[in-house]
């Protein structure tokens, strides 16, 4: 890199050219942005200048390569956004995000430039590209013209101001749930209103209330792991109204205004280049290929899906009416009353799984199936800076010959700072780099991580996970390989940068190992006897696996459906956001809808993060996996 005192231009001197995490601040973002975008268009300038001929060479490993720097400085930044935000990086995230949209429309919007893109797509076959040269190719050209090449300049200038205003409602979005999420407390003040909750959370809940000033108390969060056990196991039924109400209800006032310019954005951009909607975009780059193929499949899903998600409801309504002679039943009980019914079916209560699931021992596991299955071997390393205290890091290397795969982060816990979710992400994709590495250019291989909100460790017992939250462990792990195993030549090309509706079936696939008697083997220990889990606890895990399954899908249904609907359609006439949302999802929904509440304000996934027009990837990789683990099935069986 640039020989600067900013560490974000700085040629990593950490092993395996980690990121100087313990270096940076936040006073280091902007000017190295700056710089980083002068530096890449002095590299588009040369090729829009060069007059030879037009080859890959000169022309598309130049454009792959002149945004290094940007992408290094931005990768690093939205990785802190998401994992250790404060007002002051959520400023500066408004603020970059305009200057980010308006460097990419420099580079899209340049007419000299694709014209040489344009001469090397034409002459392909000339110049003989095959392979990942011609993909690389084929990708840039598309991306042009998907991006305004071909529109005026008129046009182009209202792309522009679109993709400038869509910079920062994306961020302000995002920021409006987090917000909502961390300011919302339940203080419980009368030990009685612990009732029937599992030992670990309400020690969980004392030390959240300890570290908040509140001694002698107990609180209870919106983050998964504090508002999960409190919904499925507390008894007191206003309480759980309360904390219902709250989740549903974050950002509904402020987001309505902020997600209905996102549609009406997105669905002008799409307009202005030649699309019917954002989705009909979105999809052209997608295994479904168009709107309608997704509606299809979703309909088809629903056809058998609707039947036994009412059964589902049902079941659970008259176990409630039965037991307590109570026919009322708001969403606000279901996840209660779904485990209750659970136990008494299946004798079966997850509780009695925790002790098995030790994070520690989960995680030997699941890097135990990365041998078994990949060959990789995950070996702890120190030395390398993180971007929190509690992140831990491991080199991946291939099993008997030590050749270095990769670096490994990982970050578990949740934290005020952090969005809530789990996600895989990199601080350094796999692939061709030229000037932040050797003079010469080399092939790097990947710094991946994960980042996930799982049940801390309390003064009496290390981090004991639920059974979702092991399935999500493996699940984001899934995600993890597939950046890790990575080997393509260009980075663009590299990792988890396929479509989208393909880039579940590693993660979901993994998912099935959590099933199997000889993967649970593997890890699930009592933390305390070391006692392998017991046949008849795996036993009920398979049992329950399907409990309840209907009402589970119809709620992937409703989210992939409200997607579609903001997306697939024009929202210029949409009045009011709750009422088109109530319209849109009436035929997902089991519930009466409850007035104060929204899907679509907090729904980061569609409106902050990359999934809009994409939900319905879930139910797709879903159907893929399925098929894919089925190999493994019948080779076992062989």
């Amino acid at each position: 890199m640039t020989d600067t005192s900013n560490p974000l231009l700085q040629l990593s001197k950490n092993p395996f050219g980690a990121f100087a995490f313990d270096r940076v601040e936040k006073s280091h973002f902007k000017p190295a942005l700056l710089a980083a975008i002068a530096i890449a268009k002095r590299g588009f300038a040369e090729v829009s200048a060069d007059t030879s001929p037009a080859t890959f060479e000169n022309t598309i490993l130049k454009i792959e390569t002149a945004p290094e720097y940007v992408n290094h400085v931005s990768t690093i930044f939205y990785n802190l956004v998401g994992t250790n935000s404060d007002p002051e990086m959520q400023a500066l995230n408004k603020e970059l995000s305009p200057i980010l949209a308006d460097f990419s429309s420099d580079l899209l919007l340049d007419a000299g430039i694709f014209q040489r893109v344009k001469a090397v797509w034409d002459a392909r076959e000339k110049l003989g590209l095959k392979g990942e040269e011609l993909r690389l190719t084929e990708k840039l050209y598309k991306s042009f013209i998907r991006n305004g090449a071909l529109l005026s300049e008129a046009d182009k200038v209202k792309l522009r101001e679109i993709d400038q205003k869509l910079s920062t409602l994306g961020p302000e979005f995002g920021d409006n749930v987090l917000k909502a999420t961390n300011e919302f407390k339940l203080v419980i003040e009368d030990a009685a209103d612990l009732e029937g909750l599992p030992a670990q959370a309400v020690e969980s809940y004392k030390e959240a209330a300890e570290e908040a000033g509140l001694k002698g108390k107990w609180l209870v969060t919106l983050h998964a792991p504090s508002f999960i056990p409190f919904m499925t196991y507390s008894p007191k039924r206003r309480l759980r109204e309360q904390l219902w109400r709250a989740y549903n209800g974050r950002a509904v006032k402020e987001n309505q205004a902020v997600l209905l310019e996102i549609a009406k954005c997105r669905h002008a951009r799409a307009n202005l280049l030649g699309y019917k909607t954002h989705a009909h975009f979105v999809l052209e780059e997608r295994m479904a290929a168009t709107p309608d193929t997704v509606q299809k499949f979703l309909d088809r899903l629903m056809e058998k899906v609707q039947p036994a998600a009412r059964r589902d409801l049902a079941e659970v309504r008259n176990f409630k009416k039965d037991t307590t002679g109570d026919e009322s039943f708001e969403p606000w009980d279901y996840a209660f009353w779904s485990e209750k019914l659970k136990l008494k079916l299946h004798d079966f209560d997850e509780e009695a799984l925790r002790p098995y699931f030790q994070l520690e021992k989960v995680i030997d596991g699941v890097f135990e199936h990365a041998r078994k299955l990949f060959g990789l071997v995950f070996k702890p390393i120190s030395g390398i800076p993180t971007h929190h205290p509690e992140v831990k890091t491991y080199e991946v290397v291939e099993e008997g010959t030590g050749r270095h795969i990769g670096l490994f982060y990982a970050d578990f816990f949740p934290r005020a700072s952090k969005r809530s979710g789990a996600w895989m992400t990199s601080f350094r994709d796999q692939g061709f780099y030229k000037w932040n590495t050797k003079p010469e250019g080399a092939v790097e291989r990947p710094h991946i991580a994960i980042v996930c909100n799982f049940t801390k460790p309390t003064a009496n017992a290390p981090s004991l996970l639920t059974l979702d939250e092991v399935k999500t462990l493996f699940h984001e792990f899934g995600h993890a390989l597939h950046g890790l195993l990575s080997d393509c030549k260009y980075v663009s090309l590299g990792g988890t940068n396929v479509y989208w509706d393909f880039v579940e079936l590693p993660s979901q696939i993994m998912e099935n190992w959590v099933n199997e008697q000889e993967a649970l083997g593997l890890f699930a220990k009592h933390y305390q006897t070391g006692e392998v889990i017991p046949q008849d606890l795996i036993t009920k895990i398979r049992k329950s696996s399907q409990f309840q399954a209907g009402y589970f899908s119809m709620r992937q249904l409703g989210f992939g459906t409200i997607d579609l609907a903001w997306h697939g359609a024009d929202p210029s006439s949409v009045q009011d956001v709750i009422s088109f949302e109530r319209q849109a999802m009436s035929k997902t929904a089991l519930f009466p809808p409850v007035d104060g509440t929204s899907v679509s304000t907090g729904f980061t996934h569609i409106f902050e993060g990359g999934y809009s027009a994409g939900y319905y990837s879930y139910k797709w990789a879903e159907v893929l996996s399925a098929d894919a683990y089925a190999a493994f099935e019948e080779t076992a069986a062989d």
